[in-house]
């Protein structure tokens, strides 16, 4: 039985060792490979005195030096920190510091972004790079206090005899997501060997996935929806096919050439895909596909069934707090193609009243997730953790005395025959292009910027992206042409592309409540109007 994460490649290799486990680009590794280059990787983790509950960040691109740092940490009861790619040097310094990462995993080009920020990285120790010989490696400026290895050298070091035993537990620690909350900076949460297994197991049960697949991994690997595609890919034994895309086009390329029986992607990717040319006979092995980080528009929707005709939908709600949720069926979306289905398996969901009590059907209340599905809560941070992470309610049917419930903060409604409904978030949190989007984080950012006085962040509907960002701006240069340049350009240095505004609007000043505090309120009643702008 599959309990660790690791577990999920060197099972199916003991299964299918010849059997294609990732496919990147033209070179293929098979299970037993994969399995053996992860126990190689952990090995030479021990070299370097990494023991079980250190964190280990890997910032890489979709790369085989990607997976195996990521499952070698669940050898060794390590732990997993996968740092988005296009996040910048601020927010990987935030994240290395917030878990005190001890080993990083990057490239040279993102190395260099981070070099003039290393001194601050206060518990990093020693930096592995992919793309680099020992020569290069030589002429990269670092602090004294970390050491530069190239992955080659790193690999040459270890020792097959090294111990990798360890005492780890499946309810252990095994990754760190970040993830933004609805103020403040991103919170790390904790998955568990269970977390991680279990939601491979779920999602694999419920779109019937087998050997036989070949699934395009096209999201992050930071993201928890993409990470699935390789638990959930390796826990049956199929093939995955990891995917850097830059356009549309490429996408549906790879459908093509590698055969894919079934591919994940949010909202804004799918509204690109059906905007561009599908060659006949491209989607012929396509068996399904399916949809999360945000509502997929009904008109894209259709459009990809009609690229896609014989492949099965299935549209997916979650949180990462949770995993997943529900997802809707393939079979009822012609009938309620607006809802959210039912709960995936191994999840229980309640639908409750702001006392705790169960609401009636159709009747409005907070979505409240129980099961093992749950996480651990928010990496040291116990006041974030207390709000989100609760008491399970008593009326659950699946309740476990050890386990809390988590408290979504979105509003939904149940229908009679048990569907779910979406109505709401409660919080302020902005999801764009299927990331979420802290106004907060957002906001101190650009107050950065010498051009910007003061500031306020909203978002807007749109088609494409689920919602656009617009800020706000109150600043004291008359010349607001070359402010704007000046904002968009500092914005361009220092966040990733989804989180830069789509708009800058400038105002005199912010309107303000009673209390002072800017009347967020007031300005999206304003702005919502402005959906042109976009």
């Amino acid at each position: 039985m599959t309990t660790f994460v690791h577990e999920l490649i060197s099972h199916s290799a003991q299964r299918s060792p010849e059997a294609v486990a990732l496919q990147i680009k033209n070179d293929q590794f098979s299970y037993a490979q994969l399995n053996e280059n992860v126990t190689k990787v952990a090995q030479a983790y021990v070299t370097l005195s990494i023991t079980q509950g250190d964190r280990i960040g890997v910032y890489l691109a979709k790369t085989q030096e990607n997976v195996l740092s990521m499952f070698a940490c669940s050898l060794l009861g390590a732990i997993f920190v996968p740092i988005n790619p296009v996040l910048k040097a601020l927010q990987v310094h935030y994240i290395a510091n917030d878990c005190q990462i001890k080993l990083l995993i990057t490239n040279r080009a993102r190395l260099t972004a981070l070099t003039p920020l290393l001194s601050e990285f206060s518990a990093l120790r020693t930096i592995i790079v992919i793309d680099a010989n020992e020569q290069e490696i030589e002429k990269i400026a670092c602090p004294t206090t970390i050491k530069i290895l190239s992955w080659q050298f790193f690999i040459t070091q270890r020792k097959s005899n090294n111990n990798l035993k360890s005492s780890i537990s499946p309810n252990d620690i095994a990754a760190i997501l970040y993830t933004s909350g609805s103020t403040g900076q991103p919170k790390g949460i904790m998955l568990s060997h269970t977390n991680i297994v279990l939601g491979a197991k779920s999602v694999s049960q419920y779109l019937q996935q087998t050997a036989h697949d070949n699934i395009l991994a096209v999201l992050p690997l930071s993201f928890d929806y993409g990470l699935n595609q390789l638990t959930s890919c390796f826990l049956v034994g199929a093939k995955c096919v990891l995917l850097d895309y830059l356009l549309a086009n490429d996408v549906i390329k790879a459908i093509s050439k590698y055969e894919i029986t079934g591919l994940a992607a949010v909202p804004p990717l799918w509204i690109q895909l059906t905007k561009v040319n599908w060659p006949k006979n491209t989607t012929h092995s396509v068996r399904y596909f399916t949809n999360s980080g945000g509502v997929l528009p009904l008109k894209t929707l259709a459009a990809l069934r009609q690229n896609m005709p014989q492949a099965k939908p299935y549209l997916m709600y979650g949180l990462t707090e949770a995993f997943r949720s529900s997802f809707l069926s393939p079979l009822e979306i012609d009938t309620r193609p607006n809802s959210m289905g039912k709960a995936i398996p191994h999840a229980e969901i309640l639908v409750v009243r702001d006392d705790g009590s169960s609401c009636d059907d159709d009747e409005v209340g907070e979505l409240v997730h129980i099961g093992p599905l749950v996480t651990l809560g928010y990496w040291q941070n116990e006041v974030a953790t207390a709000e989100r992470f609760k008491v399970t309610p008593k009326q659950a049917i699946n309740k476990e005395k050890t386990r809390l419930a988590v408290f979504s903060g979105d509003y939904v409604k149940r229908d009679a025959e048990g569907f779910l409904y979406f109505i709401a978030r409660k919080d302020t949190m902005i999801k764009t292009s299927g990331y979420r989007v802290s106004p907060t984080e957002l906001e101190s950012v650009l107050l950065q910027c010498p051009q910007v006085d003061e500031t306020a962040i909203i978002a807007i509907p749109s088609a494409a992206l689920g919602q656009s960002i617009i800020a706000l701006i109150v600043t004291s240069n008359h010349d607001q042409q070359s402010s704007k340049v000046s904002i968009i350009k500092h914005c361009q240095r220092q966040l990733p592309n989804y989180m830069i505004p789509r708009e800058i609007i400038f105002l005199t000043e912010l309107p303000r409540n009673a209390n002072g505090k800017v009347d967020t309120n007031s300005l999206k009643m304003n702005y919502n109007k402005a959906s042109d702008l976009i």
